[in-house]
């Protein structure tokens, strides 16, 4: 099922994508009457999507990202910080007042030099969870987005821990759905710049898996309903500019995108 979250006729809504992502004139959206979470109910009324403006899918109060997870991302950033070299996952905070939706712009604050797109899968959750087991984790999950961890890789690079460079306003798109339906070990991840390709990476080349992660990152803080946890992102990572269009798309989701500009 893939369920919106969306803004029309001057309320907030959420409500299930319906048809093939591949036609997009021809999707429309079933609204929910409250939370999908909180046992929704249908309007009866069906909304095309070119009507609404589609938001995040989510609200998260924690936003928890998981850095260096993938073998070949690792290779291409081995300057960049020493962080993670323990063996254990590289996890950071990027703020709630980081997320953006599709097509909202990721603006590029001035001075702070480069800043790259870092496509990746995203978890959100859908229970509070605390101490899980890679075995009981993936029950906790509502769903997965994709998601785009924008970095100011100068001020990652300078800063002992990575809040500054991670957690600019809108350094954290999410969209364009949520997908409840859907097994993340081996889903394609991909990012284009003007519609040039990037990344092109799959989740089964995570270092640690989904439901590893989950287990990691509970072990020392509760997830709540709604958080979201970034996978992690391939190699391929790269400068944007004002005027690109990025877009990450995810293999069983669909296509998140959003343009650039300055601050």
């Amino acid at each position: 099922m893939r369920i919106a979250r969306f803004a029309h006729a001057g309320e907030i809504s959420y409500g299930v994508v319906q048809g093939d992502p591949d036609v997009p004139a021809e999707l429309v959206l079933a609204p929910l009457q409250g939370h999908p979470l909180f046992d929704p109910t249908p309007t009866g009324e069906l909304v095309p999507l070119s009507a609404v403006r589609l938001l995040a899918p989510t609200q998260p109060i924690n936003v928890v990202c998981i850095g260096k997870n993938y073998a070949d991302h690792v290779a291409e950033m081995k300057d960049l910080t020493s962080a993670g070299t323990s063996g254990e996952p590289t996890v950071f905070l990027k703020p709630a007042t980081s997320v953006i939706g599709p097509d909202d712009p990721i603006r590029l604050p001035a001075g702070v030099g480069r800043v790259d797109h870092e496509g990746e899968l995203a978890v959100v959750m859908g229970k509070p969870a605390r101490d899980l087991t890679p075995a009981d984790a993936l029950s906790h999950v509502w769903g997965y987005t994709a998601a785009n961890d924008v970095t100011a890789r100068d001020q990652q690079k300078n800063d002992a821990q990575w809040t500054r460079g991670k957690g600019h306003d809108t350094f954290c798109p999410l969209g364009p759905w949520l997908e409840t339906d859907l097994d993340p070990f081996d889903l394609r991840v991909r990012c284009e710049v003007d519609e040039v390709l990037r990344q092109d990476g799959r989740t089964r080349d995570l270092l640690t898996d989904v439901p590893a992660v989950l287990a990691f990152i509970t072990s020392f803080m509760t997830l709540l309903p709604g958080d979201v946890v970034l996978t992690g992102t391939p190699a391929g990572v790269g400068p944007l500019e004002p005027g690109n269009v990025v877009q990450v798309s995810i293999e069983g989701i669909g296509t998140l995108r959003n343009p650039v500009t300055s601050r």
